[in-house]
């Protein structure tokens, strides 16, 4: 499928890294993959979530900048992760870059949601203000460009598979990721 001209994409990111939480998120969720991440870019240099701020330390989490360079996702080399291109309107790109940089400028006002997190894995939303956990925080960026994929409310990362304006793009070791060039 070629891409119209006057359209943008979006990356969604679904990951496993093999750490502890991710772990016990995957027995609560039954799910092949426990976290998500948002890029702008096709090569993923800027990815972002809400999740561990210190790839040693699961306990000081947040607003993150990932990439499979360094961090979490370079400490677990062996993280799987699937790809998802997402065809947008140019003004749903800007929405959600802005409403990215605002968040990023005033990380601090933001945490993460650990109880929310718990809650989703027992199907009980949880959500106070400007507090997130991974799947909240992507689902929240594109419900703020109005970009309409019919997601749950409560929300759970293995639920942005299932949207058919979803394109896979790659499956495998997020180290091994490259953009293919079209």
């Amino acid at each position: 499928m070629k891409k119209a001209n006057n359209t943008k994409n979006v990356y969604i990111i679904l990951s496993y890294s093999g750490t502890n939480l991710s772990r016990l998120i995957r027995i609560f969720t039954h799910a092949e993959f426990s976290h998500v991440s948002i890029s702008l870019d096709g090569e993923l240099k800027r990815m972002y979530s809400f999740g561990r701020l210190n790839a040693y330390n699961p306990f000081f989490a947040g607003l993150v900048h990932e990439s499979a360079n360094y961090g979490t996702f370079k400490r677990f080399k062996d993280t799987l992760c699937e790809v998802y291109s997402l065809e947008i309107e140019p003004s749903q790109y800007v929405t959600i870059e802005e409403a990215l940089n605002k968040m990023i400028k005033e990380r601090k006002k933001y945490s993460f949601n650990i109880v929310g997190l718990v809650a989703a894995g027992i199907n009980v939303k949880y959500k106070p203000k400007k507090s997130f956990y991974c799947a909240q925080f992507v689902k929240h960026l594109l419900d703020s460009a109005k970009v309409e994929l019919q997601l749950p409310d409560l929300i759970k990362p293995i639920d942005f598979r299932k949207p058919k304006e979803m394109k896979l793009e790659y499956k495998g070791l997020l180290r091994k990721y490259k953009k293919k060039l079209s």
